[in-house]
């Protein structure tokens, strides 16, 4: 895979931390689904090759064709705030590395599910806005390209 996206996910699991995520990932606990990182307060762990294709977003859509799938903990006694920050770190990153535009850094909203309703997932909820991208997604775009300006 040649990224060209970055998708931004929640886990909605809130008793996993991202230890237990890499855990049942690498015992396919979770069948075919498969991303690239998952990221908490004080860690980020990474799955998978960012070239390789992941089972994150959209089954056999561009989403998961072109996207790195970045999983956000939930879990019990984890900041969310510092889970923010350390994922748009990764991000700005990540964007750097593979010249991903901040434009295709995206919600897991962003692509649909054929067949499903609603067809555009409340995801990473936290960040919605009555279920869709809005002020909250926004400041976390803000979040990433100022750490994307800082990489030399």
């Amino acid at each position: 895979m040649r990224p060209r996206y970055i998708t931004i996910h929640s886990t909605q699991n809130y008793s996993g931390d991202a230890y237990a995520h890499a855990r049942a990932l690498h015992n396919r606990a979770l069948g075919r689904i498969i991303w690239h990182f998952t990221v908490q307060d004080s860690v980020a762990i990474q799955h998978m090759s960012t070239t390789k294709k992941g089972n994150h977003a959209d089954h056999d859509g561009p989403g998961n064709k072109y996207s790195i799938g970045i999983e956000m903990c939930e879990h019990r006694g984890n900041s969310q705030s510092r889970t923010l920050d350390r994922t748009a770190k990764l991000t700005a990153y990540l964007m750097k590395k593979h010249r991903i535009p901040l434009s295709n850094v995206v919600p897991h909203y962003h692509w649909p599910r054929w067949g499903k309703y609603p067809p555009n997932k409340n995801c990473p909820h936290f960040l919605m806005t009555n279920g869709r991208p809005g002020r909250k997604w926004q400041t976390f775009k803000k979040r990433v390209g100022r750490y994307y300006r800082t990489i030399g």
